[in-house]
């Protein structure tokens, strides 16, 4: 709030756009503490560099990632329409992937989208005492059981949804 009061002229939140979040981004970053390695640097594509440079210091992009989903949440919650989120806005995901991908190439470290794995659902069978299966249907026909007495184990199977 304090950065759309001392904006040039003053904005609203109501009147806040994705591009005006993106400015807002990039105001954070002189405050950040990240060493981004420009192209020319020969530190740039090391994740860890053996000296100094004098490449400037930004915001991570997790920071910015995280801070982003805390205002989307929070606008929504204040009662703010989801599909006028500014925080929401395509071109601010945008930005924060190619905030994400050039760290990445600036540190030497591929960001990889991460496969979701399936949940497993676990069934499993109820033991069956033979000898009383065996026992009751010599009963009920009048004969003796055949003398398969055991107990049948728990089986489980195990199937992905």
């Amino acid at each position: 709030m304090q950065y759309l009061k001392n904006h040039k002229p003053p904005l609203t939140l109501a009147r806040c756009s994705g591009a005006h979040v993106i400015e807002f981004l990039k105001y954070l970053d002189q405050f950040g503490k990240t060493k981004v390695h420009m192209t020319g640097c020969p530190y740039f594509g090391h994740p860890n560099p053996p000296g100094p440079c004098s490449c400037p210091l930004k915001q991570a992009w997790g920071s910015l990632d995280a801070l982003i989903g805390r205002l989307r949440a929070a606008y929504e919650e204040s009662g703010g329409r989801p599909e006028s989120n500014p925080f929401a806005a395509r071109a601010v995901r945008i930005y924060l992937r190619e905030v994400r991908e050039g760290q990445a190439r600036a540190r030497g470290i591929p960001y990889e989208k991460r496969k979701r794995k399936r949940p497993s659902v676990t069934t499993s069978a109820v033991g069956i005492n033979v000898s009383a299966v065996a026992a009751t249907q010599a009963v009920d026909y009048g004969g003796v059981s055949g003398g398969t007495a055991g107990n049948l184990g728990t089986a489980t199977t195990t199937t992905s949804l």
